[in-house]
């Protein structure tokens, strides 16, 4: 179970990550439609996991550049929320498959 804390950082990074997603697309990660799904940071707040929805290009390659510019992703998050979060936690991205998953359960039932 979260604590409040937790909850509101969570929200605050999915905020804030999902913006410079939106803003930041085309010129970071060749224009791919990047949507960030759920944040869950670690009760010290050290650790957050990242899970992106990718659309419109290989999942995989896409992740890669996010891997890449990780460091440049937790810098523009820190210069945004600086003044909300003594410690901007370590971010770590994976792909978030549940649509997938649940598209292919929703296709096993119909047979």
């Amino acid at each position: 179970m979260d604590s409040i804390r937790q909850n509101k950082v969570n929200k605050l990074l999915l905020k804030e990550l999902s913006e410079l997603f939106r803003s930041e697309s085309r010129n970071l990660f060749g224009g791919a439609f990047i949507t960030v799904t759920v944040v869950r940071v670690s009760p010290d707040l050290g650790l957050a996991k990242v899970y992106l929805s990718i659309m419109g290009k290989n999942g995989k390659e896409v992740m890669k550049v996010v891997e890449e510019k990780n460091k440049d992703i937790r810098r523009r998050v820190g210069n945004a929320l600086g003044k909300q979060l003594r410690v901007i936690p370590e971010l770590h991205f994976y792909i978030d498959d549940s649509l997938d998953y649940a598209m292919k359960i929703e296709e096993l039932l119909k047979k």
